[in-house]
């Protein structure tokens, strides 16, 4: 088929949904489709295609409307995000449920993004668990007498990932403690930024390396003990993904979107919000190398569901399910 994939997010953005939609086309492409990439709605190409994928109910409402006026009955996806699923749709009900409406299958990412999902569209939802290439895998070895016991938080600093709720949680943690968290990430705006740094001016635990390339946030994970991912929303973050590939344990926030893929019974999870239950969470990791080595177990287990074939496969669901309902 013709698949005009769109995004939000523009070319060079090192934002999810970018992320996201050319990972998608690389894996479409792969399945023998042709898959043209854009962020803004264009009639003559809609026209071209045969079926369109967009990311971000709320954000692509203007294309998915326009699709559905100008192409009838041709199929549509319509990408779900956390901030679909858990935000705008309660908000912005008006063009959020309406893309939502319109869309002959809803992509989320993870499974138990179905239960916020509107009950009668529900038989649409395929999930699609981001993948990530096999990694330099996470091989730090035991610590020694001096050694920092670093923890990194990745992802941009805006409210939906409470960015600094790591960085507070270590100033909770004993004096002896050789915690340290290395933050990686772009501030969303000045306010996210001096936060940051006043945090660093006065945390002697926390360093934020501010937006970084791919390749060092990958070096990252492979040199860090454990991995925070403290958010308050998320529709399945990629950076869930890339750690259990690389056989990193993860503290998370117990959010639906980190149980939806890690496990409703991941014993590495604290009260969304709750600084010293995550700093007891991080104190653990450091003085329990067992239990440590539970959480590695646990996400080495979970890889095999975030390989490009899986995801390329659920992708292929995806697609029949939508070409099925039209």
């Amino acid at each position: 088929m013709k698949l005009l994939l769109l995004t939000p997010a523009p070319p060079g953005s090192l934002a999810g949904n970018r992320a996201t939609a050319e990972r998608w086309a690389g894996l479409l492409e792969s399945l023998g489709h042709q898959v043209v990439l854009g962020t803004d709605y264009n009639s003559a190409k809609a026209d071209d295609a045969d079926l369109l994928i967009a990311l971000h109910a709320w954000r692509s409402h203007k294309a998915v409307a326009s699709w559905r006026r100008e192409q009838k009955h041709k199929p549509l996806i319509v990408a779900l995000t956390g901030t679909d699923l858990y935000r705008y749709q309660y908000s912005h009900p008006d063009q959020t449920i309406a893309s939502m409406d319109q869309a002959s299958a809803l992509i989320v990412l993870h499974h138990l993004a179905w239960q916020v999902v509107p009950a009668p569209l529900r038989d649409r939802v395929a999930v699609v668990l981001q993948s990530a290439p096999a990694p330099a895998r996470n091989r730090v070895p035991e610590a020694r007498a001096g050694d920092s016991f670093d923890i990194c938080v990745i992802g941009h600093l805006r409210e939906e990932k409470d960015p600094l709720r790591a960085a507070r949680a270590a100033r909770l943690l004993p004096e002896e403690s050789a915690v340290r968290v290395i933050q990686a990430g772009k501030a969303q705006d000045d306010r996210w930024e001096r936060a940051a740094r006043d945090e660093m001016a006065t945390n002697p635990r926390y360093r934020w390396l501010g937006e970084i390339p791919r390749e060092q946030t990958a070096r990252l994970m492979t040199q860090s003990r454990a991995m925070v991912i403290s958010s308050i929303m998320e529709g399945g973050a990629n950076v869930v993904s890339e750690a259990c590939r690389a056989g990193l344990p993860v503290l998370a926030s117990d959010i639906a979107g980190n149980l939806g893929l890690l496990g409703e019974d991941y014993p590495g999870v604290y009260p969304v919000g709750d600084e010293a239950a995550l700093a007891a969470l991080m104190e653990r990791a450091e003085k329990d190398p067992q239990w440590l080595d539970c959480l590695r177990a646990i996400v080495d287990t979970l890889a095999v569901n975030f390989t490009p074939e899986k995801e390329r496969a659920s992708l292929a669901e995806a697609l029949d399910k939508a070409v099925n309902r039209s």
